[in-house]
């Protein structure tokens, strides 16, 4: 039997739902690239319901209990007195969520004496230490490419809203107000603006092949270079790194992993490389941008708009000053929970489950670390500290 541990977000305030917004959700056959959805043997969930919360358990419980295993799920992460603080020291697996993250740091791994697997549900596992996670030859895999899109469409909204200032002029309805010329005088057409990505995968790409039709120059950096079809296809001008990317575009997208290679490279030095007036969209990690960086671009009107829905720490803290800096279209990290990407990410969730039960190998682009070093995506996403 083994002791599996899941950290999910918290239920609605008014309660897990009863109803829900639509009755179906579009059918898909691949990601785009061809990447098959996930495959387990069955599901014991409704596709389009609340999975990622406390009471949907990612459709996991009836699956895990008949195979005789201990399932606990909890919101409740954060301290010593945490109740996964508690379950954490014979836990044998950990699943958690990149929009909820069970922090899984090097002095917690070492208290983790069960630890084999740990899962992310979603995309993302810098919420690990993987370097612990390679040092004690824990796996580590997630659900890769299973809210990618659902990223890339928040993203492209987010760009809509601070250019089109949006947000300023929905508020001026709400309040009852008509304050036609308060709301377009920071109001643009994105159309004949360069817009560009830092990374360009899955998220990045499915950007920017979003973007193309609004008439934008666009953009990338990536360490991996894109094919010339794709670049032809699109239009795209390669940067060969940050600095070039940054001073020529308009609008900053940021779609690269955290790891210790991205951490604070959005600082003070790169902003003020940026041209006056710009937007970033960063639905990557909080943490690739220097918080205070980011405030003082905005106060000082260097910046014309930040949004994201990544923070750090997660939640958020009410005091957190990326809540109050002027001109910013901030959410909670929701870019890649919707419902439809919850139905393929607790699937993927259970199709390494089924995997791991069955001595099978997990597929490999889902893995991050496997046998003591990174693997599949891990090993063309991440870097990792050094010794």
């Amino acid at each position: 039997m083994a002791k599996i541990l899941c950290v999910l977000f918290e239920d609605p305030i008014s309660g897990y739902p009863k109803n829900y917004a639509r009755d179906d959700m579009p059918s898909l056959l691949n990601y785009e690239g061809g990447q098959s959805l996930p495959n387990p043997s069955s599901i014991d969930f409704q596709p389009g319901h609340l999975l990622g919360s406390v009471s949907g358990e990612l459709g996991l419980r009836s699956y895990l209990e008949k195979l005789g295993h201990k399932f606990i799920v909890t919101a409740d992460r954060d301290g010593s007195d945490s109740v996964f603080a508690k379950e954490l020291n014979d836990a044998d697996i950990i699943i958690s969520q990149p929009f909820w993250p069970a922090y899984l740091t090097k002095e917690r791994l070492a208290q983790s004496h069960n630890l084999k697997l740990v899962i992310t549900a979603g995309v993302g596992s810098d919420h690990i230490d993987l370097s612990s996670a390679i040092h004690k030859k824990i796996t580590v895999a997630e659900v890769t490419n299973s809210n990618s899109i659902s990223v890339a469409e928040h993203a492209v909204m987010m760009i809509l809203a601070l250019v089109r200032n949006y947000i300023p002029s929905y508020k001026y309805v709400v309040e009852g107000g008509w304050n036609i010329a308060d709301c377009v005088s920071k109001s643009y057409d994105l159309e004949g603006m360069h817009v560009g990505t830092l990374g360009a995968g899955r998220i990045g790409l499915g950007i920017l092949k979003r973007l193309n039709p609004f008439g934008v120059k666009l953009h990338y950096s990536d360490k991996y270079r894109l094919t010339k079809d794709i670049e032809k296809e699109l239009n795209l001008t390669y940067h060969e790194n940050i600095y070039s990317l940054a001073q020529t575009v308009d609008v900053l997208t940021i779609n690269c992993p955290l790891h210790p290679e991205t951490e604070g490279i959005i600082d003070d030095k790169l902003l003020k490389k940026m041209r006056r007036g710009s937007y970033i969209v960063n639905t990557a990690r909080g943490n690739i941008c220097n918080q205070e960086a980011i405030v003082n671009a905005l106060q000082t009107e260097h910046l014309a708009g930040y949004a994201g829905d990544v923070w750090y720490p997660q939640p958020a803290p009410k005091n957190h000053p990326w809540r109050h800096m002027p001109n910013h279209a901030m959410t909670p990290h929701i870019s890649g929970a919707t419902l439809s990407a919850q139905a393929r990410y607790a699937a993927g969730v259970k199709e390494i489950l089924e995997a791991w039960f069955a001595n099978k190998p997990i597929r490999k682009e889902y893995l991050i670390v496997q046998n003591g070093e990174l693997v599949g995506t891990g090993a063309h996403s991440y870097t990792t500290r050094k010794s």
